[in-house]
């Protein structure tokens, strides 16, 4: 993810982003004014944005004050110009209480705000910082204009107001809101890092008039599909204006791809992610200690294996563990002459490469936009986006906040930097509902009947798919045993290891079983019609898969346009699927053979026919619009037995 987020609290943590996050995460001097502060850290002064500053007497792109920031987020929630506004009702005759009521938006709130960070792709602010300066300008206006899209979609798609008794009622602001954004250059570690910070007050105004405060865990929910969001405005505006590709890449074996611009080599990335080695260094030590602990018994406390969400609490830890503290600020244009002589000098990349990294990436954009052709097919995109959410979610049940996070994922892959049509992820979005999810929602609360809380579960039965690998069963080691006495030390490091070296055992991600599993139902359509439709299969899933994974081309291209003798019908692709094996990216996991295959193409089709009258049953009803009677056994593999009310995050990714 790209956009991170973190509550903005009164007290001692607005203290911390007064004192460092509006000057570029220096140290600000005491008794220095922030303007003064700001241009000694050679940052920008931050800039209001949102569609909420016309209430407030506010424009955007305006400077912001220190007192107007005290305002807002410190005194728990007033107006940016409370103090004005208190001295004008003194001046009136009022009194002070009602005098400082008048400052105020609404109640008083402990949590004043959220802290949204946007950082581009790395690939995307290497080339800001090691190209030249209109490429350095088309970037940062790309990631501006990005930021304003999201807030934008904020504003409309997500935020909402509560009250009521428990906040039963809920509202959009009509008229917007209200958000800082900071500007910061560079990591902690001193590389480059491009990345805004936005402070979004949860102030908003009602229908009525009245001020309420937007509900922060709607904020929360929401962040991945913000980060898709943000992740495809910005690719899609830089590979336009500099005439770039994007490219997918496996960072980690069994996740899913990331999409990067092409020609940037990836020994750049290695340079600026010095802080994640530490990290991973780190983290090694934890799971170790993970797997080792032992209680007074002497039995293990957990699980012999790290699952990703006891990874991802000890990444955490790691993270703060490792946390260098912060460096001082320089301008820009001394940062960005060091950043290219420590790269020629220590990130292992020809220095005419670094020079001409826009070049390069330009040439490699070439190559992949001659090879590969942007076909969106909004049918066979629900297909992947439902299945992919369908498996990678617990208890394969799903929201929409899901669906369209998946969807925006699935339109950067598929596209390579090209741009899209506005609305196409909400028709990808549609597209699934209607056609491959059922709605499984027993609302015990209100909430759980507004469209966005919604519960969904995939109309297949996927039940046929591989299930995910046992984790390997380590051979019994005397070395790698739990010590039998709580107080002794930990166990001795293995000869000749370093940190980081421990064979620990990790339950497998599900991302490559979400692969087949949008690869199973494609490839079934591609030998049917539905609906009066044809699918061009072949074409999409060339889109959607890396340019080193393609088909070659056939041998006797003389004899390619033949017709395909008759015969008995493929329900894979077995090119695609062993060449997916080969590379040993996306599904890394699968242990799929010959035999495996086949075993495959048999099961998978008869459950492909399956979910086929499955849909045909569906499509009567909805055309007739009476009610069909549903089998006691689809409703046992549709439903689960007892979905409850809405998981909230818990069901996300």
């Amino acid at each position: 993810m790209t956009v991170d987020i973190r509550v903005i609290r009164a007290g001692q943590m607005y203290r911390y982003y007064l004192r460092e996050t509006v000057v570029g995460d220096g140290r600000r001097p005491a008794r220095t004014p922030l303007r003064a502060a700001q241009e000694q850290a050679g940052v920008p002064v931050g800039r209001w944005m949102g569609r909420g500053l016309a209430v407030l007497g506010l424009v955007p792109g305006e400077e912001v004050t220190e007192a107007q920031l005290r305002n807002l987020f410190g005194e728990r929630g007033r107006h940016p110009y409370a103090g004005r506004i208190e001295a004008d009702r003194l001046a009136a005759g009022d009194s002070a209480k009602k005098a400082f009521k008048a400052g105020a938006l609404g109640r008083r709130v402990t949590v004043t705000g959220v802290d949204f960070v946007f950082r581009p792709q790395p690939t995307i602010y290497l080339l800001w910082a090691f190209g030249d300066d209109e490429a350095r300008r088309v970037i940062e206006a790309a990631h501006e204009r990005a930021i304003e899209r999201v807030l934008e979609w904020i504003e409309d798609e997500v935020a909402v107001i509560r009250y009521g008794k428990d906040g039963i009622y809920r509202v959009r602001p009509p008229g917007g809101l209200v958000a800082a954004r900071f500007r910061h250059y560079e990591a902690r570690s001193g590389r480059p890092l491009l990345h805004d910070h936005l402070l979004l007050s949860v102030k908003g105004q009602r229908l009525d008039g009245k001020w309420g405060s937007i509900h922060t865990t709607a904020l929360y929910e929401n962040t991945v599909a913000a980060s898709a969001l943000y992740n495809e405005l910005v690719a899609a505006e830089v590979c336009e204006a500099l005439g770039l590709a994007t490219e997918p890449r496996t960072v980690t074996p069994g996740r899913r791809p990331v999409m990067e611009i092409a020609g940037v080599p990836h020994e750049l990335i290695r340079w600026t992610s010095r802080r994640s080695d530490q990290i991973a260094a780190c983290l090694a030590e934890l799971e170790h200690e993970y797997v080792t602990a032992v209680d007074d018994d002497g039995e293990l406390k957990f699980l012999p294996v790290v699952s990703e969400r006891a990874r991802a609490k000890m990444n955490q830890i790691a993270a703060l563990k490792t946390r260098p503290p912060k460096q001082k600020t320089q301008p820009l244009a001394q940062l960005r002459a060091w950043w290219k002589v420590s790269a020629i000098l220590t990130s292992k990349v020809a220095a005419d490469v670094i020079n001409s990294l826009l070049e390069h990436a330009r040439a490699a954009a070439a190559a992949i936009r001659a090879r590969v052709a942007a076909v969106v097919d909004v049918a066979l995109a629900a297909i992947d986006v439902t299945a992919t959410v369908f498996v990678m979610n617990e208890g394969g049940r799903f929201h929409r906040r899901h669906l369209l996070a998946e969807a925006r994922r699935h339109l950067a892959l598929v596209l390579r930097g090209r741009r899209r049509d506005p609305g196409v992820d909400d028709q990808v979005v549609a597209a699934a509902i209607s056609a491959h999810c059922l709605d499984i929602t027993e609302p015990k609360t209100v909430r759980g009947l507004e469209a966005g809380y919604r519960l969904y579960t995939a109309r297949w039965a996927l039940s046929d798919l591989p299930a995910r690998r046992r984790p390997p069963t380590p051979a019994p080691d005397p070395d790698r045993q739990p010590p039998a006495d709580p107080g002794e030390p930990a166990e001795p490091r293995p000869p000749g290891q370093d940190a980081g070296e421990w064979e620990i055992p990790r339950i497998p991600l599900l991302y490559d079983r979400a692969v087949l599993a949008g690869a199973v139902v494609r490839e079934k359509l591609r030998t049917t019609t539905v609906r009066g439709r044809a699918y061009d299969v072949v074409a999409h899933q060339q889109a959607a898969m890396p340019e080193q994974l393609l088909a070659p081309e056939p041998a006797d291209p003389e004899h390619d346009d033949q017709e395909q003798k008759p015969g008995r019908r493929e329900a894979l692709d077995m090119t695609a699927l062993r060449a997916l094996r080969e590379s040993r990216t996306d599904v890394e996991a699968l242990d799929v053979t010959a035999e495996r295959l086949r075993h495959l193409q048999d099961a998978f089709s008869e459950a492909a026919d399956r979910a086929h009258s499955t849909m045909n049953r569906y499509t009567r009803r909805d055309d007739t619009e009476t009610p069909h009677p549903v089998r006691r056994d689809d409703q046992q593999v549709h439903h689960p037995q007892d979905p409850g009310p809405h998981r909230g995050r818990e069901a996300g990714h």
